[in-house]
C-alpha cells in the first residue's frame, strides 16, 4: 500500500523500479537525471571529446567509461567532475539495490561527494516512509538529509531547514516595528497545520518542535526505526526519554559528531561541562523487539541514541551511525 499523498517529487522516486523486497533498483532514466546536472551539461565552447562523452551516456547511461576518455577532455574542471560523476554511477550500477549501495559506502567508508550522499539517503528515505501518512514523522525524516538549525522559543526546541528557512528563523526589526507577529511561529509544523506539507514538501520551509513530549521528538524516533528496519531488517523500538537517569550506559549511539563526544564522555566516566551538556538536544532509547538480534554482551540492555547541535546551533544528523554503531549480532541481515 502506498502512502494517501505523494512527497518529494524532487528526489526521483518515481525514476526507480523495485524488487520484490521492496528495495530499489537504479534505471536508466535515474541515472539520466545526473546528467541534467549543471556541473555535466557541455557549455557551447566545450570540446568534442566532452560533447562525445555526453551525447554516448544520453544514449547508454550505463555505457562504460575509460580514465582516457575522461582524460580527453580540454577542461580540467570538467574532468574532475566527469571523473566524480563516473565513479558514482559505477557504485550505484555495481549493486542490485541503491540500498545495498548505501550500505557498503558507509560500512566500507567510501568516499564520495557528500551531496550525492544526501541524495542517496532521500530517495531510501522516500521508499521506506511511502506507506506513512503522518506529516510530521515525514518532516522528521528530513533531519537525515538536510541541516537543521536550532532555535529556542520559550521552553521550545525548534528545527528549521538551514537552507531554506533562513528568513523565518530570525524576526524582521519591521516587524517588530510595526507590531506584526513573527512569520516563525505560523510555520511550525503541528497536527493542525499538518495538512499543508503535502503541497510544499520539496520546499523544506516548515519547522518541527523537538522538544520532549512534543510530537516531533516522537516522530524522529518513529523515523529512526523505520530507517533500521528497512535497511538492516531489524526491528526496534524508538521512545524519546527526557534524560539519562541511573541506568547504566551499557551501549551509545551519537546521532551528530557532538553528540558522540557527549557520549564518550559520559562512557569515559569523565564530567560533562555545562556548556557541551546543552548543546544535547534528543535523547532516546532504542530496545530490541527480538533479543536474539543483539550481541550478547548487551543483550536485554537498552541502547541510547543521542542528538547534539553544535556550537552554532545546527544540527547534522549521520543516519550512518545507526548503520554502522547498532550492536546487530547479524550486520549482512539487509544485503
Amino acid at each position: 500500500m502506498s502512502a494517501k499523498h505523494d512527497f518529494w517529487l524532487g528526489c526521483g522516486h518515481h525514476l526507480l523500479d523495485r524488487d520484490a523486497t521492496k528495495r530499489l533498483v537504479v534505471t536508466d532514466e535515474f541515472l539520466k537525471v545526473y546528467l541534467a546536472r549543471a556541473e555535466l551539461v557541455p557549455p557551447p565552447e566545450a570540446c568534442l571529446a566532452e560533447r562525445s562523452l555526453y551525447d554516448i551516456l544520453l544514449h547508454n547511461p550505463r555505457q562504460a567509461v575509460t580514465s582516457s576518455q575522461i582524460a580527453a577532455i580540454a577542461d580540467p574542471d570538467a574532468r574532475e567532475n566527469w571523473e566524480v560523476m563516473i565513479a558514482w554511477r559505477d557504485h550505484l550500477v555495481r549493486h542490485r539495490t541503491l540500498e545495498s549501495a548505501y550500505l557498503d559506502i558507509m560500512r566500507r567508508n567510501i568516499r564520495l561527494p557528500q551531496v550525492f550522499i544526501g541524495q542517496l539517503i532521500q530517495v531510501i528515505l522516500r521508499n521506506a516512509l511511502n506507506d506513512c501518512d503522518d506529516a510530521l514523522v515525514l518532516r522528521a525524516a528530513e533531519m537525515f538529509f538536510r541541516t537543521q538549525k536550532l532555535a529556542v522559543e520559550g521552553n521550545s526546541i525548534i528545527a528549521w531547514d538551514e537552507e531554506a528557512s533562513v528568513d523565518r528563523r530570525h524576526q524582521s526589526p519591521l516587524f517588530a516595528l510595526l507590531g506584526l507577529p513573527a512569520a516563525v511561529k505560523a510555520d511550525v509544523l503541528s497536527d493542525a497545520t499538518a495538512s499543508s506539507y503535502w503541497e510544499r514538501s520539496d520546499r523544506f520551509d516548515v519547522g518541527l518542535d523537538l522538544t520532549v513530549g512534543q510530537r516531533g521528538s516522537a516522530a524522529l524516533g518513529d523515523v529512526i526505526a523505520r530507517w533500521i528496519s528497512h535497511l538492516l531488517a531489524v526491528n526496534v523500538a524508538v521512545e524519546p526519554v527526557a534524560e539519562l537517569r541511573d541506568e547504566p550506559l551499557s551501549w551509545y549511539v551519537g546521532l551528530s559528531a557532538d553528540a558522540t563526544r557527549i557520549g564518550d564522555a559520559i562512557w569515559n566516566g569523565n564530567d560533562v561541562d555545562s556548556g557541551l551538556r546543552a548543546r544535547l538536544v534528543g535523547l532516546y532509547r532504542l530496545d530490541f523487539r527480538d533479543p536474539s538480534d543483539v550481541i550478547e554482551k548487551v543483550r536485554g540492555e537498552p541502547v541510547y541514541l543521542l542528538a547534539a547541535m553544535t556550537a552554532d546551533e545546527e544540527l547534522r544528523l549521520k543516519p550512518q551511525n545507526l548503520v554502522t554503531g547498532l550492536p546487530i549480532r547479524c550486520e549482512e541481515a539487509a544485503n
